[in-house]
């Protein structure tokens, strides 16, 4: 009995001191809401500290460098990879930029198709904390070393521009929801930062490229005839206008050591700037065998031998070269595969001035023919380009060589400069709105009579 109730004292006793020593429920709300607001400062510092540093990043690649180590950091993960799609390329999916940072001992790891797939379709935030157990991904084949994963898009006016992914969580089973919120954040903070560096390195890259192209317009607008050739019972002139900044047409004037008159139009295959170097490398080429006395079937042969040592198989130039001996009023021409040139001598349909010949840089072997016509008083030459022939309008009808020869024969009577403006012109109306596709070149030979 007396146990007993030495028993229930002892009972009453712990009772007591229990009762004065358990927490208040308050106390546990407010110490939650402690952590809390803790856990909130260090995000805010996080953000605070990366919208610093990315702020004053000028280089995409800078803020991604900042980004991918700021986000290992802020979820304390083993690795964090941040990767930029869809820029470069016509491909959406392609990746143009990919930085990661890991944890020692870690390899890098890749986002896998599947993922990449859903992250496109979704735009929102992945979080795989037993991945290999997710319905969704049954098909992924998960790297050994991957436990847990988070996955937030870059997202810039509903487009996905990247991802940031991060692996493996340190000392805790999985990303939380904490987690998530910081990443989202982050995400949305800093894409469209990256966007806007990304657009500026875009624009920087275009000027440098238009100043370039503006560059090599001027050069080779310099390497074409300053001024048309006088030559005493002739009146020639010659034009030509590149598809783009530069071309791959040229034509040229270049007086021979027999005191001919070489005149030469090419077109290289391509546009552009790569067009326009290999048209320089051509009319350097054809300018130094000027400096020998050969017939003009062997100045042509030079160039091609010489053009196939230095170009590949699919680069070539199509050519006509004549030189024109203005005492006996002869014009000796080689073509290289180009279109054949008009010569309206009289009345009727004119002479097509065309000889054997594959274009230039195709093969080295192949002899080049070479013909001879006599230019009579009144006698026009008309050299051109298959750019002026293949304009094409908006429905897709080309200007074609009839309607070349008929502007040609109302305007046969017109000085050189006058036939190929009005040529240019009648192209140019052609095509209408359509957008010029390909370079347009003339030259015209003309014997006062």
């Amino acid at each position: 009995m007396i146990f007993d109730k030495i028993d229930m004292a002892n009972k009453n006793k712990q009772s007591f001191f229990d009762k004065f020593s358990r927490k208040p429920p308050e106390v546990e709300t407010l110490r939650a809401q402690i952590a809390g607001l803790e856990r909130s400062v260090e995000e805010l510092t996080i953000l605070s500290d990366l919208a610093f540093t990315i702020g004053a990043s000028a280089e995409p690649e800078e803020i991604v460098e900042t980004l991918v180590d700021k986000v290992m950091r802020a979820v304390n993960a083993e690795q964090a990879v941040v990767s930029l799609v869809g820029t470069e390329s016509s491909d959406p999916m392609k990746t143009s930029l990919r930085l990661v940072r890991t944890s020692a001992g870690h390899s890098a790891f890749s986002l896998s198709d599947s993922l990449l797939g859903w992250m496109y379709l979704n735009k929102t935030a992945l979080v795989l904390n037993n991945p290999r157990n997710d319905d969704r991904f049954k098909r992924v084949e998960w790297d050994e070393s991957i436990c847990t994963m988070m996955c937030v898009p870059l997202v810039v006016k509903s487009e996905l521009t990247g991802i940031i992914t991060i692996y493996n969580k340190k000392h805790e089973q999985g990303f939380s929801e904490s987690d998530e919120r910081l990443l989202t954040i982050i995400a949305a903070r800093s894409a469209q930062l990256i966007e806007n560096a990304r657009l500026r390195k875009d624009s920087a890259l275009l000027t440098r490229m238009q100043e370039q192209a503006e560059h090599a317009y001027a050069i080779q607008r310099n390497l074409l005839p300053k001024a048309p050739p006088q030559i005493e019972g002739y009146d020639i002139a010659g034009k030509s206008t590149p598809a783009q900044t530069v071309g791959g047409d040229y034509f040229d004037f270049v007086p021979a050591m027999t005191g001919r008159l070489g005149i030469c139009l090419g077109d290289v295959s391509g546009k552009g700037l790569p067009a326009s170097l290999l048209t320089a490398n051509l009319q350097g080429t054809l300018r130094g065998q000027m400096l020998f006395d050969v017939l003009v079937d062997e100045r042509v042969r030079r160039c091609n031998k010489l053009m196939c040592e230095s170009t590949d198989a699919e680069t070539f130039a199509t050519l006509f070269y004549g030189e024109l001996d203005s005492k006996d009023h002869r014009l000796s021409f080689c073509s290289a595969g180009h279109e054949p040139a008009l010569l309206y001598s009289g009345e009727g349909d004119p002479a097509r001035l065309e000889t054997t010949g594959v274009a230039l840089g195709v093969v080295d072997g192949p002899p080049y023919g070479q013909e001879t016509v006599s230019m009579e008083p009144g006698d026009v030459l008309v050299v051109y380009s298959d750019g002026i022939t293949d304009a094409t309008n908006e429905l897709n009808d080309m200007f074609g060589l009839e309607r070349l020869t008929l502007v040609i024969e109302k305007n046969r009577d017109l000085a050189a400069t006058q036939l190929i403006e009005a040529i240019m012109k009648a192209v140019k109306a052609h095509e209408g709105k359509a957008e010029q596709f390909d370079d347009l070149t003339l030259v015209v030979v003309r014997r006062i009579g």
